[in-house]
């Protein structure tokens, strides 16, 4: 998605070639890991699923439900028709013969009327085509008359007497053509054949008065519009007056004015009632006018759409001041217009068709309504750049880079309004000899902007509580994960457990016996608390650090003494004996095996109840010590140590 015209009216290119680089098949294959890292790519907005055609697309139109879109296009000759509800193609078909345009019979796709370039007709139903009819010529236009239930097609050259031109009448209901609509082309070179001369005059376009008075317009290559009525099948008008042949019309809703487009690339207003025009605007590039359509705003504002093969404009109907324009960097074949919203569709040359949302022209369709809040995001972000290779400065950003002695002497600053427009690479190599550790300074930002963004989900702010602070705090790093802390979510905004944290009676006891074996990993802040020291008169230790010992062991020989009183929990151990009987339990330290020597603890180590280490034995080496003789496992005083190479108790 791109904003293609940033004035006043933004118009927003949503799919198309100038989006992103149109890339084939094949090399987006090869390039599907390094096209992750591109951001032209992956930003792109992918309207419709295959939304294009191989070589180029010829004519789009969109139903009246608003729920299809049905294409044509080429290489090979395809038909198109795209689900809007589902985002994606229906389904592909393809044709004989090129088609010059088409029209939807009905609401939906599901009869369409096909007027190819080899003068066929073809009716085409969702199984496929149902039926062809040959044209006597060649055919340039096509449009439904659905008052008359007749498909109209004006022809190229002369009826076989050679006196005017045809408009084929083909009437639907009876299914066979009617007597044509004979309009005026001029006359044609003597001995011509059936088809007529290359020079021959023909009837380019038609259109039909819907939901009004119900008049047929028929434009013709000398520059006249003839005007016919299909209840009594005469002509009742012929306006005259263009510069070049007509090769555009379109009737307003209300029927009493018409836009008419010439092939020169002039457009004029007529009220039906004047045969001056009210209006008449250039287009500007001489082309030929292909596409005609009256638009009403979400203000009410009546526009005209006006687009030639280079340009799309929307001016204003009473005053023809221009209000947009749209110009793709491909030439356009068709457009059309989506009732009741903003978007425009084109068909054009080129492999990917485009589609444009102007805002301020109607909403986003219902079946793209993303569309509108991606185009508030796009409008509050600040654009900073006018064009991709060049940069804005005023003057005093010119004076702070040393470059305003470049101001007239050079075509690197290009003047505009109260500033001037700097090349990129220029702009960047000035701000780094002016500011040589920009790039460092850039660099440090970022960090400090990732590492502010990581403080962001942790605690930025604390209650103060008279009592049971601790628990407030436990509360409020439960929201650790949030974007912003709320000291009075939960607990603590409630006011039934307001006295929690303001009455001394509902402190909580970290000390007492109940909380620790609640909260068994609690550390308590207070070293030379109650508890620590009862716990360790109960022992029989000093109020040294370093003394400890086990509950059987001793230090130097001392064994702490356990007063009656002691009222700690002991761990204890329950297992049973090898003849297969339960043994009482009792103390973890009274069911350390006995050896004939005395252990002795080193200093520093930590024993009794803050460590206990098991060392696993297997039972096979447990046999054969019992097994083996109780004089054979001591060693005599005087053996002498491998290990040590000493007498042991020397």
């Amino acid at each position: 998605m791109k904003l293609t015209n940033p004035g006043s009216v933004s118009v927003y290119t949503i799919s198309g070639a100038s989006t992103a680089r149109p890339l084939p098949d094949w090399l987006a294959r090869q390039r599907k890991r390094s096209l992750k890292n591109d951001p032209e790519y992956t930003h792109r907005v992918e309207l419709l699923q295959d939304f294009e055609f191989e070589e180029a697309s010829q004519c789009v139109r969109v139903s009246d439900d608003g729920e299809w879109v049905m294409s044509t296009g080429t290489y090979k000759p395809q038909i198109h028709v795209h689900n809007l509800s589902q985002l994606s193609l229906s389904f592909a078909r393809h044709t004989t013969s090129l088609n010059e345009t088409f029209v939807l019979l009905g609401s939906g796709y599901e009869k369409s009327l096909h007027l190819q370039t080899d003068r066929k007709l073809e009716f085409h139903t969702p199984n496929g085509c149902h039926h062809e009819v040959r044209l006597p010529r060649y055919g340039r236009d096509l449009v439904h008359d659905r008052f008359s239930a007749e498909a109209l097609i004006p022809a190229a050259g002369l009826d076989p007497e050679k006196r005017c031109g045809e408009v084929f009448r083909l009437n639907l209901e009876q299914g066979r053509f009617m007597k044509s609509y004979e309009v005026d082309v001029g006359e044609d070179d003597d001995g011509a054949g059936l088809q007529g001369s290359v020079g021959v005059g023909c009837v380019n376009v038609a259109a039909v008065a819907e939901g009004s008075h119900g008049l047929l317009a028929f434009g013709t290559s000398i520059g006249s519009v003839e005007f016919w009525d299909p209840r009594s099948k005469s002509r009742v008008a012929v306006l005259g007056g263009h510069d070049g042949g007509v090769t555009a019309l379109d009737f307003s809703q209300s029927g009493l004015s018409l836009a008419t487009g010439t092939s020169t690339g002039m457009v004029q207003i007529f009220d039906l009632r004047r045969p001056v025009p009210l209006l008449k605007k250039d287009q500007g590039y001489g082309y030929a006018i292909k596409n005609l359509i009256h638009l009403e705003t979400s203000s009410h504002e009546k526009k005209i759409l006006s687009a030639d093969k280079k340009i799309i404009k929307i001016w204003d109907e009473e005053t023809g001041d221009p209000w947009t324009s749209i110009e793709p960097i491909v030439d356009l074949n068709h457009v059309a217009y989506v009732k009741g919203s903003g978007m425009l569709l084109t068909a054009n040359e080129g492999k990917q068709m485009h589609s444009f949302f102007i805002p301020q022209l109607g909403p986003a369709p219902r079946w793209c309504s993303f569309l509108d809040n991606m185009v508030e995001e796009m409008a509050e972000e600040t654009q900073t750049e006018t064009y991709d290779n060049y940069k804005f400065l005023t003057m005093g950003e010119l004076k702070s880079l040393s470059l305003e002695h470049l101001i007239g002497k050079t075509n690197l600053l290009r003047p505009y309004m109260h500033g001037y427009f700097v090349a990129s690479k220029l702009y960047e190599q000035a701000r780094l000899i002016a500011n040589p550790y920009v790039w460092e300074e850039e660099r440090a930002k970022r960090v400090k902007e990732k590492i502010e963004k990581e403080r962001e989900s942790r605690i930025r702010g604390n209650k103060k509580v008279k009592v049971n602070q601790r628990l407030a705090d436990k509360l409020l790093k439960k929201q650790e994960r949030r974007e912003t802390v709320d000291t009075k979510a939960g607990v603590l905004g409630d006011d039934r457990f307001g006295k929690l944290f303001e009455d001394e009676d509902f402190a909580v006891d970290e000390k007492s016996k109940e909380f620790r074996a609640l909260n068994p990993s609690t550390k308590v802040p207070d070293k030379n608390d109650e508890y620590a020291q009862r716990e360790k008169k109960a022992k029989g230790f000093h109020d040294s650090d370093d003394s400890s010992g086990d509950e059987d062991g001793s230090d130097d020989g001392i064994t702490p003494v356990q007063p009656r009183g002691y009222d700690d929990v002991v761990m204890k151990v329950s297992s049973s004996n090898r003849d297969g009987g339960r043994t009482k339990d009792s103390a973890l330290g009274s069911r350390v095996p006995t050896t004939g020597r005395a252990s002795k603890t080193r200093q520093g180590e930590i024993v009794g109840e803050k460590q206990v280490t098991f060392v696993p034995a297997s039972k096979k080496k447990q046999e054969e010590e019992e097994q083996e003789p109780a004089s054979t496992s001591k060693r005599s005083d005087a053996r002498r140590s491998a290990s040590t190479n000493t007498f042991r108790r020397l």
